[in-house]
This record gives C-alpha cells, structure tokens and sequence, in this order.
C-alpha cells in the first residue's frame, strides 16, 4: 500500500479546510438604445434578496462562493426583465432592452375594472397588505444634507464694544461654507414594529469636513470671550428685533455658558465609549418612514383623500413577476398637492411601487422678515412580498428641499441699574439678511428581511458603542467585502480641501 506524499498531505488538508471565498460584482447598467444608466435597477440574487443601482445605474454586490446562483435577474420598470451569469456581470457594463408599458389586455381578468373602481379596491385592501408583524432588514442607508446658502450679512451699523466691530462681523459671514455636503452610510439590520425601531449597525462612514465645524467652534469660543470680558454680570440684555423685544440677565445667561462648557466636557470624556450614532440612525428612520404613504403623518395624503386626486390607468406592466396596473395621479382640486405614478398589483391590489414629486411648495411662511419654504418633496417607494403575504418596503430614494431666509434688523442693548449715570451701557445693531436652502436626501436599500417572532424583537438589545468612521475623503475600499448601494459621482469625489 503507498502512501500519500507527506508534504503534499497537509497542504491538501490546509487547501480544503479554508473557507469559500466571496466574489463581489461590480458593473453598471445603461439602457441599450440610449446608453444612460438606468436608476434605481432592482437586482436579484435570492428569493428575497437583491440591491439596487444608484441613480448613476452602478451597482455591486457580495456573495459568498458557495451562495452564489447559477442567474442574478436584473429588472427595472420600462425595460425587459433578464437574467445574467455571474461572469456576464463582471463586463464594466450590462444592457437592458427597454421595453414599453402595455397599452391594452395582455393580462386576463375576473371583471374589467375603472381606475377608480382599483384605487378604491386599493385603500380597502391597506390593512391586509401592509405588513404589521415584527420584520429584520438588512439595510444600506445613506443620508445626504447639503446646503447652499447664497447670502450672508450681518448688516453692521454700530456698536460700542470696540471688539465687536464690522471687521469681526464680516469674517464670521467670510467663514461660514455657502455649500457645505454631509453623507452618512450605514450598513445593519434594522428591528421594527409599530412603528419602534432597534438597530444593529454592522458599520457606517462620516463625510464631512472637520475644518468648518472647527471655525465654527472658534468664533463661539471668541464671541464668548468677547462678551465676558465687557459685560457686567449683573446687567441685562435688551434684544429688540423690528416691533419684538426680550429682556434677559447676564448673570443666567454666563450660567448657562458655564454649564456648556461643563456638559461639553462630559461628552468630550464619554465619546470614546458611548456613541450618538445608533440613536441618530434611529431618528433618521423614524423621519424618513414616517413619510410612507400609509403613514398618518406622511405629507403625501394620497390614499387619506382620493378625490383631491384625478387617476389615470396608463397601461399595463410586469414588476416582481406579477401584473400591475400603472395608474398616473394628478391634483383635481387646488388643494392637492402632489403628482405621481403609482404600480399596483392586479391580483392583491396592493401599491408595489409609488412615484411621488410635488406641484406646489408645501409651506411658504412669511412673516417680519423671516420666509420658510417647503419646496421640493420628491420620492420613490417601492415594495416587496413578504413569506407572510404581507408588503414591506424594499427601497426607499426621498428628497426634501426647503428655504429659509431672515432680513431683520437686530440691536443688543445692555443695561445695568446698579451703576451710577445711564444705565445704557453697551449697544450692538445689526441688520441681518441670511439665505438659506438646504436638501436632504435618503437613499435607503433593504437587501434581505424575514418576519421574526415578537419576543425576538422585545429581546434584541442594541449596541450603543457603535461609531461611524471619519472620512475626509472617500475611501472606496472601506466597504469592501460588504454589499452597499453604489455611490454616485459626487460621493466618489468628495474630498475635504486643505
């Protein structure tokens, strides 16, 4: 009987105890006749698994060898469902056919229906196809703010404090960003259930430049020098501001200054072991969900109030491999406010994708020189089938932009009773013009979720020490390994100037 070689042995014992290896994929899809990439792709390598590309059409996934399928399907509204080999997808680029919406009867019916006949089929079937039970997601979230601001002047016109001068007014409107951008991306799994959130954060990422926020700290800190070495503490400020006017004493306020600085300190001992993050994700959730369509405080009232609306059946489509009317919706009366497209399947009726922009702003506050819009609300939804038969919601890309503008003038007036003379003893005038218009945009991917027993969600603790990683620049390597929505052009270039 021969044996193995006895250097060889080992090595094969070495080779078959390694773990499979994953593969990530990485590619775009671009439409086939016009070459543009095509947005918001639904991607699927599971039952109940999938991405989705960013609005550049990129996309990338992970799979582990062993997972991996023999076809990834590829499927996006206005274009023909395909499926692809993994080596297909390794190409820098995938067509799609586009392919049009069906006009007429491909699909066969119990009983032709009117659009409003389906809308109002729709509404009524609500409660039974919007999931109520406990649900895991695997999430990718991530949050853009940006804000351009197009003026800032304070307006100087006198003061008596020879340290609070035009010069020192100026550089403060100098150092503040007209266009400052923020991302934060986390990957987890988020718990929810009647409208509670737990989260897991598996890992996340912060863009952002610290220069600015450091600037901001120092005006803050000379400001508060400036003001503690001329005001007496037992004067008084009177802040008037057009007709409006507030006295408030020094005293509470250098006491407040004091406990800043003390809780400042706090924080500054605790962020090495307790984190903000998981508790912002959480309220970064909660907003966006918020704005479900099914939600009471959603500003979409869409299904609340059907006949402000005039619905049209477009046609026909396929989405998920079920049917689905594809019905526009537009205001009919004034009071209405948004427009869209809605997909709605044939056989449950229940909303499988909703297309949302609005037709007016959705506040527009004026008043003594200060202005607040709500100017853009912006939105698709898109839901899939859970083992239970219910929906939940499978991606998410939400826009809110609003303006803010204040021209007012503004004195600070110190007073004091306790000295001899006038009791005026410092003053401060300024006639202040800001204008502001910040975006905020979520892009929010659910790659995989199952129903999980209730006890199971009351359980689950979450783990307040996670942190999101610093990044000055975007590092395209941090997410490796892990399957996230691609990022888009602007993302890729982020970079903080020296």
């Amino acid at each position: 009987m021969t044996l193995p070689n006895t250097k060889i042995f080992p090595i094969l014992c070495f080779l078959m105890a390694l773990p499979m290896t994953a593969q990530t994929i990485s590619s775009r899809l671009v439409d086939a006749k016009t070459q543009k990439g095509i947005p918001y792709a639904t991607v699927q390598y599971g039952e109940h698994q999938g991405t989705i590309t960013n609005d550049e059409g990129r996309f990338s996934f992970t799979l582990e060898a062993a997972s991996a399928p023999d076809s990834i399907y590829i499927s996006s509204m206005g274009y023909a469902k395909q499926g692809f080999a993994l080596a297909q997808l390794q190409d820098s680029v995938v067509l799609l056919q586009p392919k049009a919406i069906e006009l007429s009867g491909v699909y066969v019916f119990d009983k032709e229906l009117t659009v409003d006949e389906i809308i109002e089929k729709m509404v009524e079937r609500l409660p039974q196809n919007i999931n109520k039970e406990p649900v895991k997601q695997r999430f990718f979230l991530r949050q853009s703010e940006l804000a351009t601001i197009t003026k800032v002047d304070f307006g100087f016109e006198e003061s008596s404090i020879a340290e609070l001068n035009k010069e020192l007014m100026d550089s403060i409107a100098a150092s503040i960003p007209k266009n400052a951008k923020t991302y934060t991306e986390s990957l987890g799994d988020l718990y929810k259930h009647n409208g509670t959130y737990k989260l897991d954060i598996i890992k996340a990422a912060d863009l952002y430049d610290k220069n600015q926020v450091g600037s901001f700290e120092e005006l803050g800190e000379r400001m508060q020098t400036i003001f503690t070495q001329n005001i007496k503490p037992d004067s008084y400020l009177k802040i008037k501001s057009g007709i409006f006017s507030q006295k408030v004493q020094v005293d509470s306020i250098l006491s407040e200054m004091a406990e800043e600085e003390a809780q400042n300190l706090q924080d500054e001992v605790e962020k090495d072991t307790i984190s903000g993050l998981v508790d912002a994700q959480r309220s970064a959730f909660k907003e966006l969900l918020n704005e479900l369509y099914y939600q009471e405080d959603s500003k979409l009232d869409l299904t609340r109030k059907t006949r402000k609306y005039a619905f049209t059946l477009a046609g026909y489509a396929e989405m998920d491999d079920a049917g689905v009317y594809v019905i526009d919706y537009e205001p009919k009366r004034g009071s209405a406010e948004f427009k869209g497209r809605l997909y709605i399947n044939i056989s449950d009726f229940a909303i499988m994708r909703l297309d949302v922009q609005n037709t007016e702003r959705l506040r527009n506050f004026r008043l003594l020189g200060i202005t607040y819009r709500e100017v853009l609300y912006k939105g698709t939804m898109r839901f899939a089938q859970l083992p239970n038969g219910k929906y939940d919601l499978r991606f998410m890309d939400f826009t809110f932009g609003r303006y803010f503008a204040v021209d007012r003038p503004l004195k600070v007036i110190e007073k004091n009773k306790h000295v001899k003379g006038r009791r005026k003893q410092n003053e401060l005038s300024l006639n202040i013009d800001f204008r502001m218009s910040p975006t905020q945009k979520w892009e929010l991917v659910v790659f995989d979720q199952e129903v999980v027993p209730e006890d199971r969600f009351t359980n689950f603790k979450e783990d307040k020490t996670a942190r999101a990683t610093y990044m000055p620049t975007y590092d395209p390597g941090f997410w490796q390994g892990h399957t996230i929505m691609e990022p888009n052009q602007a993302i890729r270039e982020f970079t903080v100037e020296e």
